[in-house]
């Protein structure tokens, strides 16, 4: 492959051309209807391409839970759903570069085989019978490899399964994609040396978020019903919001995650736990109920056995809401929606008490220990090899020291004890939940998303927390920084500086509702309850 320094570029090539010759000729958009560059808002793109039929369009438009109650009836074909994705998710890869690995024929014969077998016994193979699922590149596939967006690993077939592959196989899923992510998984955007960069679909300008940023483009725009995401930081929950779409990160253990891959491989001191990203509450739900009662626990060693759990809620809940964790203002579009959804909520008789933000700049900064804890050579050994430059974005992983096991330990101790306070303060305030900022923007322009505060305090303390579209957008005429503010530090003022209403602006702006730990019922169904009660 030529000499070492430059053997990370031939991988790359070579793994991007795999990508777009794993796409057939006829589903690649003519050059006269591919739009430019200057295109931001990609959305209608699909449907004005001239590759999908209406029945496709039908298909693809469709909500997760409708999709598996069509093909149930035998409304549907597992093989046309499955066909109509894939085209749809091809599509997509072509707009924002969301894909690393491309399953098709293997997904299309998997459909028919469902199919024969429902056309044989009548009965479905599983819950998710027929229903295609997009898989974030860290999830193990057979045959193909998990690039975690390193080169060394991008045109590596691997032998293993992740566990929730199997098990969404055995519940009658259909695995057909994988997708974008940053360098070892650890930047708040989708960008790597390998694959590139993937957009946001609702403008381009601006990053559909990491880690898990090539699922969120892929589902806002139809090319996935259902997709499996991870989140450390917020890498479920950040990409979520940044197009407008829902996700839940689950509690450590409560869905399997074992032999998922990671750059980070050993890093227990915070946990990764994957989770459901759809375009809706009740498909979250398809995936958490599914998958927590199939019996995961017999095949992760570190999975929780734990049914899910039916709940009533409160008619008036009490809810805090965090307004500004102390570190990074929120930009105004944030600041208003949340404005905003209180008020609505107080109108509905939600009682509702402030969160103080105590502890949560001490949170954040133990996530950046323990994540450099190994000074950055779990990273740099996956560069070197093949001569893989450091990205700009890992500048910390490149310049970190090792920790050394007993400060490692105090840090662990002092985790803990943050963790009580936690408890104690949510438990004195007599809260169901904490309503805030998912991040503290709509979604930044590419290379600008700086600040994962406020989703990783929750990774540290091990919350279940949903991220979901409040239905409010930006406005640049509303949405302007104002006069009077007063930054909280530099990053703060550069924040602001960076902030543009104009580029923001008609984003969807989404927010944060987080229950305490293993509460993944409680926080979806509080979650679909505040919907309804905004819609009303």
């Amino acid at each position: 492959m030529g000499s070492t320094n430059e053997q990370w570029k031939e991988i790359s090539a070579k793994a991007k051309q795999k990508v777009l010759d794993d796409i057939p000729s006829e589903w690649k958009i003519p050059k006269d209807k591919l739009p430019g560059d200057d295109v931001l808002d990609v959305l209608d793109v699909p449907a004005k391409s001239g590759i999908l039929s209406q029945h496709e369009l039908d298909i693809t438009e469709s909500y997760a839970t409708d999709i598996v109650a069509k093909i149930a009836k035998g409304e549907w074909t597992a093989e046309d759903v499955t066909r109509a994705f894939c085209k749809r998710a091809a599509i997509a890869h072509q707009l924002t570069n969301c894909l690393t690995v491309i399953m098709f024929d293997d997904a299309i014969k998997r459909a028919k085989e469902l199919d024969a077998k429902f056309k044989k016994t009548g009965k479905v193979t599983g819950s998710l019978h027929g229903l295609p699922i997009s898989l974030k590149d860290n999830f193990n596939v057979p045959g193909y490899p998990s690039s975690v967006g390193f080169c060394i690993w991008a045109l590596e077939p691997l032998k293993v399964e992740s566990t929730i592959v199997g098990v969404l196989r055995d519940l009658g899923a259909v695995a057909y994609v994988k997708t974008n992510v940053p360098t070892a998984m650890m930047i708040a955007e989708s960008v790597n040396n390998c694959y590139g960069r993937t957009t946001n679909p609702l403008n381009r300008a601006t990053t559909s978020g990491g880690s898990s940023g090539g699922e969120s483009a892929l589902i806002a725009l139809r090319g996935s019903p259902l997709g499996v995401g991870t989140d450390i930081g917020g890498s479920l929950r950040i990409p979520a919001a940044c197009t407008g779409i829902f996700t839940i990160r689950p509690s450590y253990g409560r869905f399997p995650h074992f032999d998922a891959r990671s750059g980070l491989a050993g890093q227990e001191a915070v946990g990764s736990v994957h989770g459901p990203m759809a375009r809706s509450i009740a498909d979250l739900r398809l995936f958490t109920e599914n998958v927590a009662n199939s019996a995961p626990w017999l095949k992760d060693p570190k999975c929780i056995e734990l049914n899910w759990r039916s709940v009533e809620l409160k008619a008036k809940p009490k809810i805090a809401v965090l307004w500004d964790n102390g570190t990074i203002t929120p930009t105004p579009p944030v600041t208003r929606a949340l404005k905003e959804v209180v008020e609505k909520l107080k109108c509905k008789g939600y009682e509702i008490v402030d969160w103080p933000n105590t502890d949560h700049a001490e949170a954040v900064e133990l996530l950046g220990k323990f994540f450099l804890a190994d000074g950055g050579k779990s990273v740099r050994k996956l560069l070197e090899p093949v001569g893989e430059p450091w990205r700009p974005e890992m500048e910390f992983y490149e310049k970190a020291t090792e920790m050394g096991v007993y400060h490692l330990w105090q840090t662990q101790s002092q985790r803990t004890a943050l963790t009580k306070r936690f408890l104690d303060r949510w438990n004195s305030l007599g809260i169901d939940a904490i309503l805030g900022p998912t991040t503290p923007y709509a979604s930044p322009k590419n290379g600008e998303f700086r600040y994962v505060g406020y989703t990783g305090v929750f990774n540290v303390v091990d919350y279940s927390s949903v991220s979901f579209p409040t239905g409010i957008s930006v406005d640049k005429e509303k949405d302007v920084q104002v006069a009077e503010f007063q930054a909280h530090n530099e990053l703060d003022k550069r924040t602001a500086q960076e902030y543009d209403p104009a580029l923001s602006h008609g984003l969807p702006i989404s927010l944060q509702l987080t229950g305490r730990r293993l509460q993944e019922e409680k926080i979806m169904a509080l979650t679909e309850k505040v919907l309804d009660d905004l819609k009303a």
